[in-house]
């Protein structure tokens, strides 16, 4: 049990001195770029699979 207690102090000790946090407008500004990013990627998949299903549809009615 002492063992539990060593680390979950030693966890609270470490994320309050140790672990350098964001400020909030760098918080911010990350996000915003994650959204965008994560939007880009998305239109990207997007048309690639409008692509595929176009390429595969024409081709499947040929035969």
């Amino acid at each position: 049990m002492s063992n539990i207690r060593t680390y979950m102090n030693d966890t609270v000790e470490e994320m309050k001195d140790k672990v350098s946090w964001p400020t909030y407008s760098e918080l911010q500004n990350n996000s915003v770029l994650v959204l965008i990013g994560s939007l880009i990627f998305a239109l990207v998949v997007g048309a690639m699979d409008f692509g595929f299903d176009t390429v595969l549809t024409w081709f499947y009615n040929q035969f």
